[in-house]
């Protein structure tokens, strides 16, 4: 909501300020949420500076791209470090906060993919960290009964993001294709055959974070213009 207390999390400093600068309760945390200390000391930094927390928001992921024959073992746990990992262990570290006893609406919401409720080619395991975020989302819904508290995932299809562009130059690279036309290759996987924005996920989760979706807990919804 406006003028909500905001920690934002990343790995470069300089993309965070800018975004920090157009939301004037918020602060900037650089961190590397596959570490548990690191996830400790950006929760400890966010209570420091606007009390407990409310509604956590596990955001982070990465994707790379093989056939699964080629997929080393370091690919792999990259994979599902990033992704599943340290979604896990950012909500770990704000339980204390989210489950306390109390009035309130309190949220905690991962972002997985579509690729989290079904298969996609070259990408298993991108694939497998997602299921395994989704996995997480519904077991906490169960877990973690206090009042006022829910968790959900969010599943966005192919999303206009520099993960996207990456993708594409990949799909270039390896096709010959043109970046434009490797961008129109991916969109054509979403049911409506269009990049779901940036702005489309984020209507969602704040939804999910708001009186409304009180009575929304453990589902994984699917934002790709149409089902997955």
């Amino acid at each position: 909501k406006e003028g909500a207390a905001v920690t934002l999390v990343g790995r470069r400093k300089a993309p965070l300020d800018m975004v920090a600068r157009d939301l004037p309760k918020s602060i900037a945390v650089m961190a590397d949420v596959t570490k548990a200390a690191d996830c400790e000391t950006m929760v400890a930094a966010a209570r420091a500076a606007n009390g407990p927390i409310d509604i956590v928001v596990a955001n982070a992921g990465a994707v790379e791209s093989a056939p699964v024959a080629k997929i080393s073992t370091e690919h792999w746990q990259r994979m599902i470090g990033v992704n599943l990992t340290g979604a896990f262990l950012t909500v770990q570290a704000a339980l204390g906060d989210v489950t306390r006893k109390g009035k309130g609406t309190r949220r905690i919401v991962f972002t997985a993919s579509t690729a989290g409720l079904k298969g996609y080619p070259y990408v298993a395991a991108y694939c497998a960290a997602k299921h395994g975020v989704v996995g997480l989302a519904r077991a906490l819904a169960v877990e973690l009964k206090t009042d006022g508290l829910t968790v959900n995932a969010v599943c966005p299809g192919y999303t206009d993001t520099p993960l996207l562009d990456a993708a594409a130059a990949a799909v270039a690279g390896k096709t010959g294709r043109s970046i434009e036309e490797a961008r129109a290759v991916l969109a054509r996987d979403n049911p409506d055959g269009r990049l779901i924005s940036p702005d489309d996920v984020a209507a969602k989760v704040l939804w999910l974070c708001s009186p409304a979706a009180n009575a929304v807990n453990g589902k994984a919804i699917v934002i790709a213009g149409g089902a997955a």
